[in-house]
């Protein structure tokens, strides 16, 4: 089975095709699309981002983003997860919020600083 796909590792967003079967990528203008080709139909992953509500902070949320990219998969558990967090001011920026988050390698890290209201 062929999958078309348009690889998002780089801004010339190539149009390429996945040979499912035999995991050949035709298409690509570099190794990243062909490497991304074949992750996306055998283990496809993503970075999450996100906000979480902050307590006695300038600011009521918080964007906050996976340190490193999740299995597609686990998106919607990890969503709960960051849904249910609420954390008190001062954050700092790359402050590990959730680690590990459901036992997987990725964090939930602030990716913004919050200061404590005065």
């Amino acid at each position: 089975m062929i999958r078309e796909m348009v690889c998002i590792n780089c801004p010339r967003g190539c149009q390429i095709k996945v040979d499912t079967e035999k995991l050949t990528v035709e298409g690509n203008f570099c190794p990243r699309g062909k490497a991304y080709g074949i992750a996306e139909v055998t283990h496809p992953v993503r970075t999450l981002t996100s906000t979480v509500k902050v307590d006695d902070g300038v600011i009521a949320r918080v964007s906050v983003k996976t340190d490193q990219p999740i299995p597609k998969e686990k998106m919607f558990d990890v969503m709960k997860e960051i849904n249910a967090l609420e954390v008190t001011a001062p954050v700092s920026l790359g402050q590990v919020l959730i680690p590990h988050v459901l036992g997987l390698e990725a964090n939930v890290i602030a990716t913004k600083e919050v200061k404590k209201a005065l």
